[in-house]
């Protein structure tokens, strides 16, 4: 795709023209025709972690402090330093794949940079630590939804308190490792990630279980109470087993198809403490049970069992419990809960193995989470992996394995040709989704529980939509790239909401290469709607709610398509009441393109105030020409009573985000709201029959002057319901004294209810205008039933 950047992009006079040469020279600094994956030293399909790592290694080995006799020590840094921030963010990294550096002509970063030290002691704290698992933003959620408990830090690389807390935080974590998973997060990185859950001061330590609100730390930053605050939420539990309960507890969990691991405590030989009985209770919780027994009390039992010293034991079920033969029991020699806690998991029992008879009775009524292997599975988390079948249990997926050495034809059919894993949810084999994500026991359940309970599966030639009349969402994807798939968890999301209305699917385009070149795909994701003849690519973030939006706008345009006639029509000869904001942008323009999803929410925010169109001036170019459009893209809206159809205003600002273009647009609607003196204040607000709104301000307050078109649209929305006044506090400062008025802006709501209105009014803690106009409707609603009420009460008083 011929990518060109407008050399006209809203270039207007001399200042900005000077502004714009001295910005290029600055980003001239930092480009380069090197590829951003070589300059690190990395593959494509590179981890947010390695390529930390890998920055991290040049980072400390090119700094300009190390290199203070290379002239070129600066400019190569800045190389570097540019391919990592683009690289680490995935919208970025997404147009960079697709674009090159064109594709980025909107986001020069990479200017400026950190002293050595910074690099050194300071950068990706906990990158090096197989224990810790650092979380980004794109996999928090599934992380700490998988159903295990998560303990995490919360820290920013500035902080010295993160620093200190750092030793004892990795100790902590090689303590816990197997029985709670232990995560950090870089706010630094992550600001987005922090701000949404809260994060006020560093380091914050919360931890995370399914099923319960989060839970801050708040005690003494060491390790043993760490370990005593995290193993408060180990609800596992160690059964004390005595001559009374032996048997029945043995029996019944057997049945259950459930061992016990237990430890006896006799007098010579050391048992297990009680916190790693514990730990194991927690470890192993859901496949086998943990009890002990005291010897000194229930020496029958002990001789009965044979043990005469103390000892730790596995009985799976079936085990026989003679003293003279133990047929299947496992004694462990070790007093290390980690070492205990592989060598039962080596002796729990394998998956389900599948046939290719077997596969489509099983998975055409229930759910099944399939290992697909060939031969000889990788035995480097196959352990872990047996705690899928209790992890999985509440949604009722199964799990099991399929060899495709002995099952060639079903591997065939699915286009499984290396082994993986995939989601089937019911249906029979078509119905089906493969996991692309990491090969951890979190990302594995978080992926079962969003597949099995979203409408998404995977294409291939078989099942790709032709010429159906049902609408598509077709996700054209590499498995090595890592923003395809970090988009594939919020296509889960988005399918939820679309249930009847659009099916969703994804194509794997290193294995249908063939498929992916006849639609042009050209990059890694590229998501495209199919609606019958009629193609639409998606060009936002990679978030449920942008995509949401995307077809939301399909099938309700918020932005009208404007012709050359239409334009004349619609524009030109509006009626005299009507306000338009036209785009006029061209398809190969990079700014144009990231506009593109801001404008069309910008046109559904100003839904019934002003109407949103666009023009495109490569489609009609003699007609911008004719229009003095000179750059792109150019915005322009077109006011309401105009004594010239023509007259518009060309928006000039740096920000083309939706709420920036929507607060600039609001400006040019004519007032609704009243400006109000200390006596209209007096007469119509608070001695008048109307409910009033008012905004107390002061013109040189920001925030105030931000403010002021959303309570326009305030005062449209209610207009007819409730009455909008503004009353100017430097003007009249008495009255908004008198009115209570601490801080500007200040909304109050006076509403009448048959009396004189008190003068400090009711307080609305909201800067939102459908916010404000939801309030005001409730407490409306409120007055009218207690009217009711009164009117009531008096008819009966007068019977």
């Amino acid at each position: 795709m011929e990518f060109l950047l407008s050399k006209g992009d809203c270039i207007r006079d001399l200042k900005r023209t000077l502004l714009f040469l001295v910005l290029t020279c600055l980003v001239a600094l930092v480009c380069t025709d090197q590829d951003y994956y070589s300059l690190l030293g990395i593959s494509k399909e590179a981890s947010n972690r390695e390529i930390r790592q890998a920055f991290k290694k040049l980072a400390l080995k090119l700094h300009p402090d190390k290199n203070q006799n290379d002239p070129d020590a600066h400019e190569n840094f800045l190389k570097i330093n540019r391919a990592y921030e683009v690289l680490k963010d995935d919208e970025l990294r997404k147009k960079y794949d697709k674009y090159g550096e064109k594709g980025l002509e909107d986001h020069q970063q990479g200017g400026r940079y950190e002293s050595w030290n910074f690099y050194r002691y300071d950068f990706g704290i906990y990158d090096d630590d197989p224990e810790i698992i650092t979380l980004d933003r794109g996999e928090f959620d599934a992380a700490v939804n998988s159903g295990e408990l998560w303990f995490i830090n919360f820290y920013s690389p500035r902080c010295s308190h993160c620093h200190d807390l750092a030793p004892t935080w990795r100790e902590f974590a090689k303590e816990m490792d197997g029985l709670i998973r232990i995560g950090a997060v870089n706010c630094g990185d992550n600001r987005m990630l922090c701000r949404i859950k809260g994060i006020n001061s560093y380091p914050s330590l919360y931890v995370f279980k399914t099923g319960m609100n989060p839970v801050k730390y708040y005690g003494e930053r060491s390790k043993e109470s760490l370990m005593s605050f995290a193993m408060q939420y180990v609800t596992s539990t160690v059964t004390e087993l005595w001559a009374g309960n032996f048997v029945n507890a043995i029996q019944t969990s057997f049945a259950s198809g459930v061992g016990w691991l237990i430890t006896f405590c006799a007098e010579g030989g050391d048992c297990l403490t009680s916190q790693t009985r514990l730990k194991l209770a927690g470890m192993l919780e859901g496949l086998v049970n943990v009890g002990w027994m005291d010897c000194a009390t229930q020496g029958e039992l002990c001789d009965n069992l044979d043990i005469s010293s103390s000892t730790t034991a596995y009985f799976p079920p079936g085990a026989t419990l003679t003293n003279k033969e133990k047929g299947g029991v496992l004694f462990l020699n070790s007093l290390d809960a980690k070492e205990i806690y592989l060598e039962v998991m080596q002796h729990l029992p394998d998956f389900e193995m599948l046939s290719a008879a077997s596969l489509e009775d099983h998975v055409a009524h229930h759910r099944w989470l399939l290992f697909f292997q060939f031969g000889e599975s990788d035995k480097s988390n196959v352990h872990e992996f047996k705690k899928l079948n209790f992890l999985l249990k509440d949604e009722h997926i199964q799990v099991g394995k399929i060899d495709c050495l002995s099952a060639p034809s079903v591997c065939s059919n699915l286009y499984v040709y290396q082994p993986c894993l995939a989601v089937f949810k019911g249906k029979g084999t078509e119905d089906y989704e493969i996991h692309h994500g990491k090969m951890i026991l979190y990302d594995i359940v978080a992926f079962a529980k969003e597949s099995v309970n979203s409408h998404v599966i995977t294409l291939g030639p078989q099942n790709f939509p032709g010429t159906e009349k049902e609408p598509w969402l077709v996700d054209f994807f590499a498995p090595w790239c890592p923003p395809c798939r970090a988009l594939l968890p919020e296509l889960r999301k988005a399918s939820k909401h679309l249930i009847g209305q659009l099916k969703f699917g994804t194509l794997d385009c290193t294995i249908h290469e063939g498929l992916c070149n006849m639609h042009n795909i050209r990059a890694y994701p590229t998501t495209v709607v199919f609606n019958q003849s009629s193609v639409h690519e998606y060009e936002g973030h990679h978030s449920a709610e942008q995509i949401l939006e995307f077809i939301q706008d399909l099938m309700n345009p918020s932005v009208v398509s404007l012709t050359p006639d239409t334009f004349s029509a619609l524009v030109k000869q509006r009626k005299r009441n009507e306000v338009w904001m036209v785009d006029f942008y061209a398809p190969w323009c990079g700014p144009c393109q990231a506009l593109m999803p801001e404008w069309k929410r910008m046109a559904r925010l100003l839904n019934g105030l002003i109407t949103v169109g666009s023009m495109d001036c490569q489609k009609y170019f003699s007609f911008c020409h004719q229009e003095n459009v000179q750059g792109y893209p150019e915005i322009r809206l077109f006011p309401q009573k105009s004594n010239t159809g023509h007259h518009y205003y060309s928006y000039n600002g740096w920000h083309r985000d939706s709420y920036s273009l929507r607060s600039w647009a609001l400006g040019y609607l004519p007032q609704v709201s009243v400006d109000l003196t200390p006596q209209s204040f007096t007469e119509k607000v608070l001695h008048g029959k109307d409910h009033w709104v008012i905004d107390f301000y002061a013109p040189w307050c920001g925030p105030c002057q931000n403010f002021a078109p959303e309570f326009e649209v305030l005062a449209r929305t209610v207009k007819g319901k409730v009455k909008a006044g503004k009353v100017d506090c430097q003007a009249y400062a008495q009255t908004c004294q008198t009115a209570g008025i601490r801080a500007y802006p200040t909304v109050k709501f006076y509403p009448y209810q048959g009396a004189k209105k008190n003068i400090l009014g009711e307080h609305i803690d909201s800067r939102d205008a459908k916010g404000i106009a939801d309030l005001l409707t409730e407490r409306l609603s409120v007055i009218k039933n207690k009217g009711k009420r009164k009117k009531s009460s008096r008819n009966k008083d007068e019977l």
